[in-house]
């Protein structure tokens, strides 16, 4: 008997073709599967640093492009939701304008087998996994993506306590070009946060920016100051926090216990008074 035959959209196929177009597409399938569980589940290594740092990436492709020299190499690395983060091409590059001018693979080291991926001025928003591939021509009309590595970045803030006596300086750090404001909660008040610094601020009597480095001082301290300040970013999260402590007395404190004894030395010789006249009554 001869095999039957379908028609679809004017192309004859038969059965048996129909048959082995499915298994393809379903092996196809499988072997994406299979690629996605590798890159996402098993091949992952750990970085952690904190905001502001410089994060290192780790890549070599060469240990898995063992037979194959692309000359010269084509590198990519994607976020794990796909999204591309950086491209190089022999001097060819690309950067997300999340990542402009922070991503770089140093072009030195990519043909030795180095594609590590360098990230500066590291921010709260890097956070999460990331999957480099090299481009590999397989014919000369197309290129095949192999994935090489995957690195899951874990982004912290900075915590410090810092102790200062009365009338001295703080020093706060702003870490990175992209921190946008500080805030302050004093002791007295746990709950309120108040504003005490944003970023293109003019220098104050007691708040000077430096006018290269990323650092802000609080000068000529009180006893006041003492609480907690937080470096924002732009969003409101918090790039660093620091607990101070401050030490001594103001000269306002001084005079109001000065004030307050003065006070009471008052009332107890008033009160002396009017016990002597008292008693000098009753005589």
């Amino acid at each position: 008997m001869g095999t039957a035959l379908k028609k679809s959209g004017g192309i004859e196929r038969s059965t048996e073709d129909n048959m082995r177009f499915t298994a393809h597409a379903a092996c196809l399938l499988i072997s994406c599967l299979l690629h996605s569980s590798l890159s996402s589940a098993t091949r992952f290594l750990a970085v952690s640093c904190t905001v502001g740092e410089q994060a290192l990436l780790p890549c070599w492709w060469k240990s898995v492009l063992k037979d194959v020299d692309p000359s010269p190499p084509h590198i990519q690395w994607r976020t794990i939701t796909a999204e591309m983060v950086f491209e190089q091409w022999g001097v060819r590059q690309w950067q997300a304008n999340e990542y402009k001018d922070r991503v770089q693979v140093p072009e030195e080291l990519l043909d030795s087998g180095d594609c590590s991926l360098v990230i500066r001025d590291v921010q709260m928003d890097d956070t999460g996994k990331y999957e480099s591939f090299m481009m590999v021509d397989r014919d000369r009309s197309r290129k095949t993506r192999v994935f090489i590595q995957g690195v899951k970045l874990s982004v912290t803030n900075h915590k410090s306590h810092e102790t200062r006596r009365v009338g001295g300086d703080l020093v706060l750090d702003l870490r990175t070009r992209l921190s946008e404001r500080v805030v302050f909660q004093s002791r007295e008040n746990s709950s309120a946060w108040t504003d005490v610094w944003m970023r293109n601020d003019k220098d104050g009597q007691r708040l000077e920016k430096h006018p290269i480095k990323e650092q802000l001082t609080i000068k000529n301290l009180k006893s006041s100051d003492a609480g907690t300040y937080q470096v924002l970013d732009e969003h409101g999260r918090a790039i660093s926090s620091v607990r101070l402590s401050v030490e001594g007395f103001s000269e306002t404190d001084v005079f109001r216990d000065a004030g307050v004894r003065s006070s009471s030395a008052s009332l107890l010789v008033c009160f002396a008074l009017v016990a002597s006249f008292h008693v000098q009554l009753q005589s």
